[in-house]
């Protein structure tokens, strides 16, 4: 499927609000982030990674706010984007996101030791992140929004099943994480730094504009709040397994050799990504070997044309309909509302 005009003026339109492609002086001069932290603040830190049960004023929603304007995503794009077909003569690009979840009565981590190695290696990454894991992460929140080597994306707000939620439930999912990053991104902006260096603020995206559902699970209700916020609902081809206790860094980078150009490839910083760190030495540099190049999602969008479809699933439609049932208990406007599964 070629990229027509229609759908080039829609993905255009889609990620307007993403930051521009760094220039490469930003990117070697490390933009922002370069200017305003010391090494040793963004070093990983002893135990950072560790997920922790723990009730805190984070679990409250974010402070209502006015938020930057948005149109709704336009229809050729509506739906759950896969993967990005990528034209012949493309270079071999593939987009390496990590998920960012925290969930209500626990603040989750943050795995430095990934971040730590994609910068020291110039690499390009999307993090979608949970407006609760913003909150409670506000300054490392603030460095990956620094960096040009990263852009930022929605994981909801407090990574809840948004296929069980309908009403306000729903619609906070959505709104808390839009309202927890442009609040950081207006305190980072105010600060000396960030001000005396306004031409590199202003590539500082001013709102989020692209959402990944937890559980990789969704339904038409939410699919359709989330691109009625103007967020592109981003799925992914390849997932690392990472999350499992058991999967070794040995089964990432195989499953990292299962790459093919266009792809997006799921995996987790928040200290559940348990051989992630271990792994991506290993296995990014075999990448590169092959020829890949790492891109953020929206150099991929751009750079294609992205593959829609109309439900969210991890590698054959339906298998994310487990995560349905041990969760009602959670959320029992969806026990009235079983039409809005």
């Amino acid at each position: 499927m070629r990229q027509t005009p229609a759908l080039a003026f829609a993905l255009a339109a889609a990620i307007a609000a993403s930051p521009l492609p760094a220039f490469a002086s930003d990117v070697t001069g490390g933009g922002l982030r370069g200017m305003c932290y010391a090494p040793a603040e963004l070093a990983a830190r002893p135990g950072e990674n560790i997920p922790v049960k723990h009730l805190h004023d984070f679990d409250k929603p974010a402070a209502a706010r006015s938020l930057a304007t948005f149109a709704p995503v336009p229809q050729p794009l509506r739906g759950a984007i896969r993967r990005v077909n990528l034209p012949k003569d493309s270079p071999k690009l593939v987009a390496l996101t990590f998920d960012m979840c925290e969930q209500p009565g626990e603040i989750a981590g943050y795995d430095g030791a990934i971040v730590d190695y994609l910068r020291a290696n110039g690499i390009k990454a999307t993090f979608f992140a949970g407006g609760k894991w913003m909150r409670s992460h506000a300054e490392r929140a603030r460095q990956l929004m620094s960096d040009p080597l990263f852009e930022i994306g929605s994981h909801a707000e407090a990574h809840r099943n948004l296929r069980l939620l309908s009403g306000t439930a729903l619609s906070e999912e959505v709104a808390g994480p839009q309202r927890a990053y442009e609040a950081l991104r207006e305190d980072f902006a105010q600060g000396q730094c960030v001000a005396e260096h306004a031409s590199l603020a202003a590539r500082v995206a001013p709102r989020l504009s692209l959402f990944r559902f937890p559980y990789g699970a969704c339904n038409a209700a939410s699919l359709n709040a989330v691109n009625d916020a103007g967020l592109l609902a981003i799925q992914w081809d390849l997932s690392t397994g990472d999350p499992s206790p058991g999967q070794p860094a040995k089964g990432i980078v195989q499953a990292l050799q299962r790459v093919k150009p266009g792809a997006i490839v799921v995996m987790h910083a928040n200290g559940r990504g348990h051989h992630t760190a271990e792994a991506l030495p290993i296995g990014l540099p075999q990448l590169k070997a092959q020829g890949f190049q790492f891109v953020t999602l929206s150099e991929l969008l751009a750079a294609g044309t992205p593959e829609v479809v109309q439900s969210c699933y991890d590698s054959r439609p339906g298998d994310t309909d487990k995560y349905d049932m041990p969760m009602l208990s959670q959320h029992p406007v969806a026990k009235k509302s079983p039409a809005a599964r």
